[in-house]
């Protein structure tokens, strides 16, 4: 199969090459988003998991969501109760996620009707404050459900339109201080300090800092600027990966990639590059030697040591392979940072795999709260949800219903809309070829870009352009650095003669017209990517951005110098070669299919 494989391509990007890279784009001035009530998604396989989340939490019990903050408070609790972690492990942890992904939603839709419910139960949680904090007493994860309703009530205020939610935080925060860590602590240092059992020391600050920075960024008072300085995570992780260390396995892998986002705010609010460099080290890192063909990372929720075949390993030691929802809200966030403070494609076709190959094949959340948790990679591998599990030795799996990837998911499917497009004030970037409409604003003018595509299953994207009256901009559109060499571009049936290179942003700059039709072909190379470089002959099959899994209970093996991909029936394709065809379906739409994500090469 022709094409070079991603590992082959990021040998050629070193880190060095990508901060210097960085830098000189971050001289053009940084991308920013949209909106979220600026982009439609149209129909499709992400406006389908967009409306089921958006439907899904919109009509879960007010009274079932409060009920374990009115019983830890003293106060009248009706409705039946949430049960799983929601009640026991990380009592109302997840309720800030539910209630920020609703209020995303409101913004998205311009539902009425989902920003009352988001005020309704804001309201009701503000009733449960006390000037004690009676809520936090004795709860065994007090910075982790802070860190959640922070983000929930500067979200509430931000995108549900709550003028109360900022009080609201202001009062949470005075609640939670006292029985929360001063600062970000490290493992070693959590489990030195008195705790009942083990569990008391799982505590977790690691978006803390993210969130209130951006506290400070929407309120302006300090006490959120000085508390975010104290939760960032400097002397075991950002300190040595700034130097280039590589501090990463071992690490819980969800967490510490979603701490990079708060490194991402240290940069920002700080002006410190350190944060900037640790970033984007950790992320070359996790490119290189941490992720599977999927984009996935972090088996049995770890990075793992480079070098020691342990991502292949892990194919017949492990189902868990990759915490799906979590891991993909933690990656869109700092490939979105990345992405608006350099410009770099790279981030977004990162986002894209594990678009494709991950969280868009999430099974969705059921009324008893069971959740897709792991994507599995395992040779004999099933879509599972994560539910009562027998025996089990913690209580965290004990009743694994409502589990944090519960509150992810609904919040990386409302930001679809925030990271299709981004704007600078020369014109629009396209990052994600999804069926969608951009409405925007240029120089005065009303702009709208729609979208029309079956990406990543068929190569053409159509952009119609409406304007009000003639403008002048650019749109800019990501040339995956796996493309190859036959991309095309045209406006209204002109052909542009123009190469478009893979691994970058191909601008298109004219006075647009109204109803200007631009159609853009990428030319999806086929690969076949190892696992890792200690097993060479595990390798999934990668068509442009999107992992093929074969449909077998068993690992086939393939010759990859003698194998033709060709178009099946609905999402289908078929792998000819000596055998009978091998059947292979996209992560989106398996169902209770046994799959494989590896094939073993034979020859």
């Amino acid at each position: 199969m022709p094409g070079f494989t991603r590992r082959a391509f990021l040998q050629t990007a070193t880190a060095a090459t990508a901060i210097a890279a960085a830098r000189s784009e971050i001289a053009l001035g940084p991308l920013t988003t949209f909106s979220y009530g600026s982009v439609t998604l149209l129909d499709g396989p992400l406006k389908r998991q967009f409306d089921e989340n958006h439907h899904f939490f919109l009509n879960l019990s007010e009274d079932r969501l409060l009920k374990i903050y009115r019983q830890r408070t003293g106060l009248p609790a009706p409705g039946p109760d949430m049960g799983g972690w929601y009640d026991d492990f990380c009592p109302g942890a997840h309720f800030g996620q539910y209630v920020s992904a609703l209020a995303r939603f409101a913004a998205a839709t311009g539902s009425v009707e989902t920003s009352d419910k988001v005020k309704r139960l804001v309201q009701g949680y503000s009733q449960t404050l006390d000037p004690g904090g009676k809520f936090f007493v004795d709860l065994r994860y007090p910075a982790y459900t802070y860190d959640k309703l922070v983000c929930m009530l500067i979200d509430a205020h931000s995108w549900a339109g709550d003028k109360q939610a900022l009080d609201v935080l202001y009062a949470t925060t005075l609640a939670a201080r006292p029985h929360m860590a001063e600062r970000a602590l490290t493992s070693q240092e959590q489990n030195e300090r008195p705790h009942k059992d083990e569990t008391y020391t799982w505590d977790e600050t690691y978006t803390l800092a993210e969130n209130l920075f951006l506290a400070y960024e929407r309120t302006g008072d300090r006490l959120y600027f000085d508390m975010g300085k104290r939760y960032l995570l400097d002397k075991t992780f950002f300190d040595p990966l700034s130097r280039g260390e590589n501090v990463l396995p071992g690490l819980h892998a969800y967490s510490h990639v979603n701490a990079l986002s708060s490194g991402m705010q240290g940069y920002l609010k700080l002006g410190d590059t350190k944060y900037l460099h640790a970033v984007n080290n950790a992320v070359e890192m996790i490119w290189k030697d941490q992720s599977f063909a999927t984009g996935g990372w972090g088996p049995n929720e770890a990075f793992v040591e480079p070098g020691k075949g342990k991502l292949g390993a892990s194919l017949t030691e492990t189902h868990r392979s990759f915490e799906t929802p979590c891991g993909a809200y933690a990656h869109f966030k700092v490939m979105r940072y990345l992405l608006t403070l350099t410009r770099d494609p790279r981030y977004g076709d990162s986002m894209e795999r594990v678009l494709y190959n991950t969280v868009l094949g999430a099974k969705p959340v059921q009324e008893d709260g069971s959740s897709f948790y792991y994507s599995d990679y395992h040779h004999s591998a099933n879509k599972t949800y994560r539910r009562v599990i027998e025996g089990a030795t913690y209580l965290w799996d004990r009743d694994g219903r409502w589990p944090c990837c519960s509150g992810t998911l609904p919040q990386v499917t409302a930001d679809y809309v925030i990271s299709a497009y981004f704007q600078s004030p020369d014109g629009v970037y396209v990052n994600l070829y999804v069926p969608s409409v951009l409405h925007w604003t240029s120089a005065g003018v009303r702009c709208r870009l729609e979208q029309q595509t079956s990406y990543p299953r068929e190569s053409l994207m159509t952009f119609k352009v409406g304007v009000s009256k003639p403008a002048e901009f650019s749109l800019n559109f990501r040339v995956p650095a796996w493309a190859g060499s036959n991309n095309s571009v045209s406006v209204n049936g002109k052909r542009i003669l123009q190469s478009l290179l893979g691994g970058t942003f191909f601008p298109l700059k004219r006075t647009w017209k109204d109803g200007d039709l631009v159609q853009l072909e990428v030319d999806q190379t086929v690969r076949l990517e190892p696992v890792d470089a200690q097993n060479k002959d595990q390798v999934a099959i990668v068509r442009g951005p999107q992992v093929l899994f074969a449909i077998a209970d068993e690992q086939p093996k393939i010759k990859a110098t003698k194998t033709q991909l060709k178009m099946a029936d609905g999402q289908d394709w078929t792998l000819e070669g000596p055998a009978a065809p091998l059947r292979l379906r996209p992560f989106a739409f398996i169902g209770d299919e046994t799959y494989q994500t590896y094939l073993r090469t034979a020859g």
